[in-house]
């Protein structure tokens, strides 16, 4: 079994990279691509939103396999590839000419009940929640299966925010499967795992920054994470139920854990805001990591990292026999806690960039970029204070972030010593406009002239926080002079404090 699944790996991985380059090439000529907009998209050129071509390939390559293993299982075999081909069809219809929440919903509906129907995939029990006996459920389970199914697949889709975040945290729930399938046996569900992980990593090719790829050459797409994230409700569904289960029902939403807790927690905002749960915004978890400084490596780690832990915690649970019920209250107490923590973005981003600004003070944390000559030199107390009266003085209504940066020794000055600046990102959907900025700068610069003896120099305009530096024509809105680049669009106005 291990040589086979290293195979399937290792052979989706290829077929992946194939059928996407291939894609791209062709999605270009037809201009079908993920153009920028002015409300919630944070990148700036066309992309082609062909990765879920790639997760499609080797699923088919995935099932053909299975059928030959497991004869026995044809029919869910064949309901699986209706399933994964009907919610691709409709995503990528969705992502070329925009389809209506309600008609989505009712495909992925109609898909689910293909899924329970067609596959057998139900969820029958949820494990003992009623102090250690099962909790049957019946009739119902169909209806709580659909619900999940719906879900899981609008969950993923929304996480798919940044450049490497969906795909990321996708492969790490795909891992964390895939070891709990290989501890069981269950050679069907782990095949599969194998290939959907050699799938998402050659999407990941594509899609995630490093120094030699400065933005992704292809997006997931709605055809992408919607495929996945059925895929996701089939298999936790599947691998949780008898009659051989490799996890226990309340595991399944912590190996799940990001995602849901984003979904869960955008939705009650909206609700609570009397909006309707289906309005796109900008407060999703990452769009608030964005806005408190965070960049997009920054934010795909650190949502990566989160979505590990609680996963990891999550099988350590199961395999411990921590009962079910105490697993599923400490997961709600995490969403709780969540929710609590964001119900009030400007509050969550406060805080975010005080923590940054604690770490950025105490452990030089710094873009490693910026080759700029830095003139500023304070103490780390120093440091610390000036970063907070900033930090209070532009509030958290103001986009900004703080970056401090440690300095090479100075003959004048014994210690450590750190330069400063800070960056205002200024966003086409802010309501925010020449002259009100230009006032905003002159009384902050007045108060630090007044209290500190502290000038401001706006040293360079940035597109966003990985794009080339724009040369900046003087004005308060540095205007791009990259003529391969929208001239409209996210810019970061930087300036550097100085004595």
């Amino acid at each position: 079994m291990n040589i086979l699944v290293v195979f399937v790996f290792l052979m989706s991985l290829l077929f992946s990279i194939l059928a996407i380059q291939i894609a791209i090439s062709l999605m270009r000529t037809l201009n079908l691509t993920d153009k920028p907009d002015d409300h919630h998209k944070l990148h700036d050129i066309n992309t082609p939103f062909v990765g879920g071509i790639g997760v499609l390939a080797v699923l088919c390559f995935a099932i053909t396999i299975l059928i030959n293993l497991h004869s026995e299982q044809f029919q869910k075999c064949i309901a699986l590839l209706i399933c994964s081909i009907l919610i691709w069809v409709t995503g990528f219809v969705d992502d070329a000419i925009k389809l209506g929440y309600r008609l989505r919903l009712a495909i992925q509906a109609l898909v689910a009940l293909i899924m329970i129907l067609g596959g057998g995939v139900v969820v029958d029990e949820l494990g003992g929640l009623l102090f250690g006996f099962p909790l049957q459920l019946g009739a119902f389970g169909i209806i709580f299966t659909l619900i999940a199914t719906i879900g899981g697949i609008n969950a993923l889709n929304m996480v798919d925010g940044a450049d490497g975040l969906s795909g990321s945290i996708a492969l790490v729930s795909l891992l964390l499967m895939g070891t709990t399938a290989y501890i069981a046996r269950d050679q069907h569900n782990l095949i599969l795992i194998c290939a959907l992980a050699g799938g998402v990593s050659g999407f990941l090719y594509f899609n995630l920054r490093h120094p030699y790829q400065k933005y992704a050459r292809v997006f997931l797409g709605d055809n992408g994470s919607m495929l996945l994230g059925v895929m996701f409700a089939w298999l936790l569904v599947d691998i949780a139920q008898d009659p051989n289960p490799s996890i226990t029902p309340v595991t399944a939403i912590w190996l799940f854990s990001v995602p849901l807790m984003d979904m869960f927690g955008v939705m009650l905002r909206r609700i609570c805001a009397g909006q309707s749960p289906f309005t796109p915004d900008r407060q999703h978890l990452h769009h608030l990591l964005m806005r408190s400084g965070f960049r997009v490596n920054e934010i795909v780690f650190t949502m990566v990292l989160l979505h590990s832990l609680i996963g990891i915690i999550g099988l350590a649970g199961m395999y411990l026999n921590v009962p079910e019920l105490a697993m599923l209250l400490g997961f709600l107490l995490i969403l709780s806690g969540y929710f609590y923590l964001t119900y009030h973005p400007e509050n969550f981003i406060s805080l975010l960039r005080k923590f940054d600004t604690l770490l950025n003070t105490r452990l030089g944390f710094a873009p490693v970029s910026n080759s700029k000559i830095l003139i500023g030199s304070y103490s780390a107390k120093e440091t610390e204070v000036l970063a907070n009266s900033l930090s209070d003085e532009l509030g958290a209504e103001m986009n900004f972030w703080i970056r401090i940066f440690r300095k090479s020794s100075e003959p004048h000055h014994p210690g450590k010593r750190y330069a400063i600046t800070f960056s205002i990102w200024l966003d086409k959907k802010d309501d925010i406009s020449r002259e009100t900025l230009r006032q905003c700068m002159a009384s902050l610069q007045w108060r630090l002239i007044e209290q500190r003896g502290i000038h401001l120099h706006q040293f360079f305009s940035r597109k966003t926080d990985s794009d080339p530096e724009i040369i900046n024509d003087g004005s308060a809105f540095g205007e791009s002079k990259d003529k391969g680049r929208r001239e409209l669009g996210p810019q970061a106005l930087s300036f550097e404090v100085l004595r």
